[in-house]
């Protein structure tokens, strides 16, 4: 087993627990699934995980990936409702995602329309949190599902932590269906799962 090299990545393999991603700042663990990877060669410094290996964009620029999650704290706004910051969210977390990348290029020729496919409360490690789902059309490619989820962290001044998942729609991406096994996988750090901690009676008993 190597270990892994350090790195300034928000995102460390937990020591007790290699499936899963720590975000440290608000306190929570993501599972990681098939086919998702700790982020590598990433500029934003908010990604907690995409999928394994990338892609020739359709449209401009270079490299485009079936599936990323980020994860940051709100902040610079006085809404703590998870429901309106969610709703606040969802069509920058498209643009983002679909629209124009970081230095201008639209990879996948921009986006044609968008409808909601899910919205909703959701529990999210044991709290109460808020998703908006988005099913993008975009003028090259297959398009894709993006999500803003908000919840309160359970760490610090319980600031409200955004969570964006985004899909594609090509053949070769993860289940949309991941986006939700991810989240009800969330847990707050410490809580192994054992004795009743928070998040454990969250998500199917099976």
């Amino acid at each position: 087993s190597r270990t892994p090299s350090p790195s300034a990545s928000a995102s460390e393999p937990s020591a007790d627990d290699p499936a899963v991603v720590e975000d440290q700042l608000n306190g929570v663990t993501f599972p990681l699934l098939d086919g998702w990877v700790r982020p590598r060669h990433i500029a934003e410094d908010d990604v907690i995980m995409t999928t394994d290996g990338t892609y020739d964009c359709p449209g401009e620029g270079s490299v485009c990936r079936h599936g990323m999650v980020v994860s940051r704290t709100v902040t610079g706004s006085d809404e703590t409702s998870p429901e309106r910051l969610a709703e606040e969210d969802i069509s920058d977390a498209a643009d983002d995602a679909f629209d124009r990348d970081l230095i201008g290029n639209r990879p996948y020729g921009g986006i044609t329309s968008h409808s909601t496919v899910k919205s909703g409360p959701v529990a999210v490690a044991g709290r109460a949190g808020y998703l908006v789902r988005w099913r993008v059309k975009t003028a090259k490619g297959p398009g894709g599902y993006v999500q803003s989820m908000v919840f309160p962290s359970s760490v610090g001044t319980e600031s409200p932590v955004l969570v964006r998942y985004v899909i594609d729609a090509g053949e070769d991406a993860p289940p949309v269906a991941d986006m939700d096994r991810i989240t009800r996988g969330i847990r707050t750090i410490g809580d192994t799962g054992s004795g009743g901690g928070v998040g454990s009676s969250i998500g199917p008993t099976d």
